[in-house]
């Protein structure tokens, strides 16, 4: 999948307004272009993305997605002075751009939503999309507006010329056929309902980041942990978690050798349901205990296994929730507190080996 920056592409960064353009159409390929957050790329994304694709080579175009970095709600809610107001991520930009390459996508442009972007008109966006980025139809969904004064939307495509095809908004299996969305998910990850969340996800939610060095207090309770960068301003989840874990190669592959060139001998940790991946007691959040509010977090305890993790980037898959964040009056309670988790934890990894026996 090749990737594009939006302003990058046009040469203006400040000025995107179509006099200041000076991209030819040539340097794209002719494409049918989705566009969205595509925050979670859950089923009703997926959706977006099959029709997409269908129309691309039917027409025998490229495939292409667009998506807005910042997501508009950071944006806003970062002018507003109250950043940690936006909504919490699903995914981050590396993340989507790794499930948009999985699903065959061949062209992703990523638009700076800044003051310049928003301030275009329908009319100026929709000229970026067929003079600057070669687009020759598009799929939306049905609630799709653009432009400074939102009147931009699938009928003002058409008009303009472009072939559009609107997606009816995709619902889940249930009796009531609620919407699927970003929010639900974000609301059911909150709650710790994992298989609820999954069902809408289309796969188990997971978080990719590197292990960078954080405080270090794990190692003086003796529970050393993992701390995994999130990525994002704070997490979708929060609370203790079993979960299981594989290490990536640089270019985002499972590393099947990786658990093994990473430990020490004869440390060799607790199998995780995935192949090649290890088994992790997990806290997401503030730490309450530790009295750093604004600090969120995600350490990973991983039982029976010693080595350097350090620079490693690693996919956390959550598979089952325990319990929310817990405050401790001190240390100490707070070591034993964690001692009840990882065998609670533990016990529940044993019951699933003896299910699948």
């Amino acid at each position: 999948m090749k990737i594009y920056f939006l302003d990058e592409l046009l040469h203006t960064h400040s000025d995107p307004s179509p006099s200041a353009r000076t991209l030819p159409t040539s340097t794209l390929p002719a494409s049918t272009l989705t566009i969205g957050n595509f925050d979670g790329v859950h089923r009703g994304h997926q959706a977006m993305l099959k029709e997409m694709l269908s129309q691309a080579q039917e027409r025998q175009l490229s495939s292409a997605v667009m998506l807005f970095e910042p997501q508009p709600r950071e944006y806003f809610a970062k002018l507003s002075g109250k950043p940690n107001s936006a909504p919490a991520r699903l995914t981050s930009l590396g993340e989507k751009q790794a499930l948009l390459a999985d699903f065959g996508i061949e062209t992703l442009i990523i638009a700076r939503f800044d003051e310049a972007f928003r301030s275009l008109s329908a009319k100026e966006f929709a000229q970026i999309l067929t003079q600057n980025l070669n687009v020759e139809a598009l799929v939306l969904g049905d609630d799709f507006r653009f432009g400074h004064d939102r009147t931009g939307d699938s009928e003002f495509l058409r008009k303009f010329g472009l072939p559009v095809t609107t997606l009816d908004t995709i619902t889940d299996n249930t009796l009531l056929a609620e919407r699927i969305s970003s929010t639900r998910i974000r609301h059911l990850l909150a709650k710790g309902e994992l298989c609820a969340a999954s069902e809408l996800l289309g796969r188990d939610y997971s978080i990719t980041g590197e292990v960078v060095r954080g405080d270090q207090i794990g190692r003086t309770l003796a529970f050393p942990t993992a701390n995994i960068a999130l990525n994002r301003l704070k997490p979708a989840l929060h609370g203790i978690y079993g979960v299981d874990v594989v290490i990536l190669d640089k270019d985002g592959n499972i590393d099947k050798d990786g658990w093994q060139a990473a430990a020490d001998t004869a440390s060799a940790g607790v199998k995780g349901l995935r192949k090649h991946s290890l088994f992790g007691t997990a806290n997401i959040g503030i730490r309450p205990s530790i009295d750093r509010p604004s600090d969120w977090r995600l350490e990973i305890y991983f039982p029976e296994f010693k080595g350097d993790l350090y620079g490693k980037t690693l996919n956390v898959r959550f598979i089952h929730y325990l319990h929310d964040e817990k405050k401790y009056a001190d240390l100490d309670a707070l070591k034993s507190g964690i001692d009840q988790d990882v065998k609670e934890l533990l016990a529940w990894r044993q019951s699933q080996s003896l299910a699948n026996s």
